[in-house]
């Protein structure tokens, strides 16, 4: 399984039909604030500083030696002088940089000293914080600089001045950090939200992922997720037997049991991801944490209510065929959508829960000189206008709720509830961006990812606070090296399909939620250069491409029916 792929796991749980015991409180030890080391060397070490290396060999080196296991650093640490290895600190972040870096000696200075001066240019790929928190770079080539001050030491260079933090090429930056997430829930307490980290393989990792999980979301993330590990903390490094998890907390006593059920959901799918994704044993202050139902031993299929990835049964995707609405497995839409008489160019649906079949939606439809408008009813049923604009984005829902999203005159987001009037977004920073051309909501709700002057692609937070509007704030580029977007879908709480430029136009793309992880998507089959795209947990991706749409299928793009000829339509989408 790849370190992108880890990230979409399976997820999680509650059934909230249970009694709880936890024993009393005893004092909280704090283990680790950084990614644990190994003491030895583990797998593939960087080389020691060679004799008579230039002043470029040894910057070279000290940017190799960033890729060690070791505690501290200490090969790094030979490549510089015994005042910059005292005082370097290696802890702060990773500056994660191009393969591919470019490394100038300037000759010294030899009226003030014997001093030479090495720059290194790269790609600033991106940051890694102290948390594991990944942060893209800003795509531009040649962005990252750095100059590196260098002296003779017995004959030998030395670096003077190191840049607290490592610079890691990011193919070793790729070799040793694990993509892991620890898990938060959505306010509705129905899904886990995943909150991408990176952290460094061994053994310390169980214990390091925990930490993360007990220190919070991501900064970006926080206004949006609940997380029943705010008060706890660990009472010793966790352990690993076999297949089993044994996790000790403390400070969680005072929860009842609806909480509860909560923290053992994020514990037990974030520790999911480890190899064999092993069992996890919750104990609270060194007793077992009891739950009525619940096994000592806990899955993820204890907890699979709360699954990122479910999918409504009824989630069968929908397109548009000359403003009709159409289904992919070849069955007719009902009603006047399915009929055609509404003339649709874009349309959402959400399911019911109990059911998960479709049942509430909503279609943008022209109003001649007027504009557009937006219908909303039940599916199958007549739709009555509830918004008019000059213009609409297409429709997006969330899993988590029976609500729509659109924006207005490409700057005002609405959300329109299923019932009862359209109500404004607060969305601060947006209008300093730019327009906007497309908003697409994850399947949690808990994010949106939205396309800027019909180019940039950008994710925000969706903040909920009561007797206050809803928020879409912390808005971040996360695919700066692509140009000219004009799509995106989310393909699982963490990773995102967009529709990119490239050198022979509109093409797939695949990221991570974060950013990282971008790789092309397979383009085979397809009769021409894709113009939308659609996707959803545990469902085949679906595009648009010369009037007619088409599936992803082991890496080719294939008919609705296979084998049959192409069945015409755009604005392919999933009912959430």
């Amino acid at each position: 399984m790849t370190r992108s792929s880890r990230l979409l796991v399976a997820a999680l749980l509650l059934a909230l039909t249970a009694c709880s015991t936890v024993p009393s409180s005893s004092p909280t030890v704090q283990i680790t604030q950084e990614p644990a080391r190994a003491a030895e060397a583990v797998g593939i070490e960087p080389l020691e500083p060679q004799e008579g290396a230039t002043p470029e060999e040894i910057v070279r080196g000290f940017i190799a030696a960033a890729a060690s296991t070791v505690r501290r650093h200490p090969v790094a640490r030979m490549y510089l002088t015994d005042e910059a290895a005292q005082t370097w600190s290696d802890e702060s972040r990773i500056t994660v940089i191009g393969a591919d870096f470019a490394t100038v000696t300037a000759p010294a200075d030899e009226s003030t000293s014997p001093a030479g001066t090495v720059a290194v240019t790269a790609d600033r790929v991106g940051e890694v914080d102290p948390r594991g928190v990944f942060t893209v770079g800003s795509g531009l080539e040649q962005d990252f600089f750095l100059r590196l001050t260098l002296v003779e030491v017995d004959g030998e260079w030395r670096i003077t001045d190191p840049p607290d933090g490592l610079v890691m090429a990011q193919p070793d930056f790729q070799r040793l950090y694990d993509q892991r997430a620890v898990y938060f829930v959505d306010p509705t307490l129905q899904r886990v939200v995943p909150d991408p980290r990176y952290l460094i393989e061994g053994e310390s990792q169980p214990t390091a992922l925990v930490e993360r999980l007990l220190a919070g979301p991501s900064p970006a993330l926080a206004g949006g997720v609940v997380n029943q590990l705010a008060e706890a903390g660990l009472v010793r490094a966790v352990t690993v037997a076999g297949q089993s998890v044994r996790v000790d907390l403390s400070g969680v006593d005072d929860l009842a049991q609806p909480e509860l059920s909560v923290l053992c959901a994020q514990v037990v799918w974030t520790l999911n991801q480890l190899p064999g994704s092993p069992s996890v044993e919750l104990l609270v202050d060194g007793e077992p944490l009891t739950l009525d139902g619940v096994p000592a031993e806990q899955s993820v299929e204890d907890w699979s209510t709360f699954d990122p990835e479910a999918a409504p049964l009824g989630a069968v995707g929908h397109f548009l065929d000359d403003g009709a609405l159409r289904r992919t497995d070849g069955e007719p839409a009902p009603g006047p959508a399915g009929e055609g008489a509404l003339v649709l160019f874009g349309a959402a649906i959400s399911t019911d829960p109990r059911t998960g079949e479709p049942a509430t939606m909503v279609g943008a439809t022209f109003r001649g000189p007027d504009g557009v408008a937006l219908l909303r009813g039940r599916y199958g049923g007549d739709l009555v206008e509830v918004l008019t604009a000059q213009s609409l984005s297409v429709p997006t829902v969330a899993a988590t709720r029976n609500e729509f999203w659109t924006v207005r005159n490409r700057s005002e987001v609405v959300l329109v509830p299923a019932e009862g009037a359209p109500q404004p977004v607060s969305a601060p920073t947006l209008g300093a961006l730019g327009t906007v051309s497309e908003l697409q909501l994850s399947p949690d709700g808990v994010r949106a990812a939205v396309i800027v002057n019909g180019s940039q692609l950008y994710v925000g937070t969706v903040v909920r606070q009561e007797d206050a509007p809803v928020t879409l704030g912390d808005l971040r580029p996360v695919a700066t090296s692509l140009t000219g977007i004009t799509d995106v879908a989310w393909a699982a709480a963490d990773r995102l399909l967009v529709l990119a430029g490239g050198e022979e136009g509109l093409a797939p793309y695949s990221l991570g939620v974060d950013g990282w992880g971008l790789t092309a998507v397979a383009t085979a089959g397809l009769p021409a250069q894709p113009s939308r795209i659609a996707a959803a947990p545990g469902q085949q991706p679906l595009v648009s491409a010369n009037g007619s749409v088409w599936q992803l299928s082991g890496g080719t793009w294939l008919t609705l029916v296979r084998g049959q000829q192409p069945v015409e339509g755009s604005e392919p989408f999933f009912p959430a």
